[in-house]
């Protein structure tokens, strides 16, 4: 940091949600602020645009947050690092040690994709996605916010006939550092009979489930009061537990009703009648699946945005999607769920709300004026490509008349 800026640390406020975590931490999460000359505040973000469409989508994301920060009295300092496979053909590795150090320095970290088929063939160790693994958990982002909104705009770009995805608003809490992604023993092995067999393990601690699940009631109490556990609790020891403990929380929580459903119902619900969930808590396989699933119910994968925080450290905000490398570089992909992962970021990683509602009322705009990339177009509407509807959002970022939903 510059010797002219006088550094100037100060806890964020966080909603209830994230307040309650510091509960078990010894020291809340603080982010670098640092108050220039001018009056204005400066964080220091770490991009990581990765692979595929990752470069397309976080440039756009980038000027949206630098636009909106303006306005709003903020500045950024920006360090774009490598990851992924852009990593792997750099330096041969998918999580250089000088870019989780640069993450775990920065205010808040900012993710593109990873991915794509260049690696698919790579070993296990040397795939794009170990490196997006290791930066989770190099960083202890344990809470993984998904939510799944259907938008006024969006609702016939829906699979779903109209009546069962209008109205649609969720969102999915899914423990992100646990289970079976990081669960020993795991790998390949050969048994006594000459076969290859493979394994992994589906682990949880009684803290690493009692902290997400206190994240997803704080949530619902902040929602509708209404939060659904899914487990496997019929099949799996480790989703007994995850039951037992979620059910000893909730009278912590009376304004909170609890309910209780096996994932495999649960993915059939959420296509059956999606307006039923409020807010969902779940573990970090059935999150991963459950929280795609629920994007294709608002039209697009591409518009969905993710948070992932820690209690202590700089948190993680990235789009669902992936990589797309099919289209990667073409001018097609929707930067929209990247530019409202910028928002996500202002508003929980930074506490920067009035320049995260900018975003996200700009976002509304160009919908309202009829934008859309191909994978939300319908007729009657303008079809547009990736830079000319991140040039529509950031036209409206300075407008001060709310948009309509």
């Amino acid at each position: 940091m510059a010797a002219a800026l006088q550094t100037n640390i100060r806890p964020v406020k966080f909603p209830a949600t994230f307040r309650a975590l510091t509960k078990q931490s010894s020291a809340p999460f603080r982010v670098r602020c640092v108050v220039a000359s001018s009056g204005k505040k400066r964080y220091n973000i770490t991009l990581l645009p990765g692979d595929g469409i990752g470069p397309e989508v976080v440039s756009i994301a980038k000027n949206v947050l630098q636009q909106a920060g303006s306005l709003e009295g903020v500045e950024f300092s920006f360090r774009e690092m490598p990851i992924g496979g852009a990593a792997l053909d750099l330096v041969g590795v998918p999580l250089p040690e000088e870019t989780i150090s640069a993450a775990k320095e920065s205010d808040a970290v900012l993710l593109g994709a990873i991915g794509g088929y260049k690696w698919d063939n790579n070993e296990k160790h040397l795939r794009p996605e170990k490196g997006l693994l290791q930066l989770r958990a190099g960083l202890k982002v344990f809470a993984n916010l998904r939510p799944a909104t259907v938008l006024p705009q969006l609702v016939d770009a829906s699979t779903l006939k109209r009546e069962v995805a209008e109205g649609v608003d969720l969102m999915v809490v899914r423990e992100l550092t646990g289970g079976i992604y990081f669960g020993e023993p795991r790998g390949i092995k050969t048994n006594e009979n000459g076969e290859e067999v493979g394994f992994n393990t589906e682990v949880y601690a009684a803290h690493e489930i009692d902290r997400i699940a206190r994240v997803a009631f704080e949530t619902a109490r902040k929602r509708r009061g209404k939060l659904c556990s899914v487990d496997k609790a019929n099949v799996l020891d480790a989703s007994v537990l995850w039951r037992k403990r979620v059910t000893a929380l909730a009278s912590e929580y009376p304004d909170v009703e609890l309910s209780h459903m096996y994932v495999d119902n649960a993915a059939m619900q959420l296509v059956r009648d999606p307006k039923q969930f409020d807010t969902i808590v779940t573990n970090n396989i059935f999150g991963d699946i459950l929280s795609d699933e629920a994007s294709m119910i608002t039209g697009s994968i591409g518009m969905l945005p993710s948070a992932s925080l820690s209690d202590a450290g700089p948190g993680l905000f990235e789009p669902i999607h992936g990589s797309a490398p099919d289209i990667a570089g073409q001018d097609k992909a929707n930067p929209l769920a990247t530019i409202l992962s910028a928002a996500m970021l202002l508003k929980y990683g930074l506490g920067e709300e009035k320049a995260a509602k900018r975003i996200e009322d700009a976002v509304l705009v160009a919908l309202n004026n009829g934008f859309r990339t191909g994978d939300i177009y319908s007729a009657g509407t303008k079809l547009v490509g990736c830079k000319k509807m991140g040039e529509e959002v950031l036209k409206s970022v300075d407008s001060q008349v709310p948009a309509s939903v």
